[in-house]
């Protein structure tokens, strides 16, 4: 499997998370109660899967090996899928700390909830359409199929490391129960 598929493959994963997000926002909107363990399992979600492995992969390993091959940081679309990252680490940062509000009862918490998951979900959405319609269609034409193999098994070291073994695994489970409540 090429390095990029894996990628565009857990994009789907996220993408459902983001759903997740978006109805819990709704709830929270309409003044509804969501359980504060799927808050926060949410947001391990968004702080390890999608932050400290998925972007990992790109920052790591795909962008620099992108870099070789040409394609300009500066100026380019690898820098303004790097803004983005940082953009999105300033969501979930409001988001946690909005969590950790609502934890303790704290009344516009949920407002707080719900302003920066939309943030998130809109930079989201938009941040993949762009990584697999335009960056990883370049990223196919510029890496041959020897890099991509090899960032391929960079990428698992980096999943092994980074979040541990059978973590994505508890992660899908997780989308699984999420979307059993919220999704149906």
């Amino acid at each position: 499997m090429k390095a990029t598929q894996q990628l565009k493959d857990e994009h789907q994963g996220v993408l459902l998370m983001l759903d997740i997000l978006e109805e819990i926002s709704q709830r929270l909107k309409k003044g509804q109660q969501v359980d504060l363990t799927h808050l926060n399992q949410i947001l391990e979600f968004l702080q390890v899967f999608v932050d400290k492995c998925h972007h990992s992969k790109e920052e790591e390993l795909l962008f620099p090996a992108l870099e070789e091959s040409g394609i300009p940081k500066e100026d380019g679309p690898i820098g303004m899928m790097l803004v983005e990252h940082d953009m999105g680490r300033g969501y979930i940062k409001g988001l946690r700390e909005a969590i950790l509000k609502y934890e303790n009862g704290e009344g516009k918490a949920a407002g707080e909830i719900a302003k920066n998951t939309q943030k998130y979900i809109v930079l989201l959405r938009e941040h993949i359409d762009k990584e697999d319609n335009i960056l990883y269609m370049m990223a196919d034409m510029h890496l041959d199929e020897v890099i991509q193999k090899r960032l391929a098994k960079e990428f698992e070291k980096v999943e092994m490391e980074k979040i541990g073994a059978g973590k994505h695994q508890q992660f899908h489970k997780l989308l699984d129960n999420l979307k059993e409540i919220y999704l149906q």
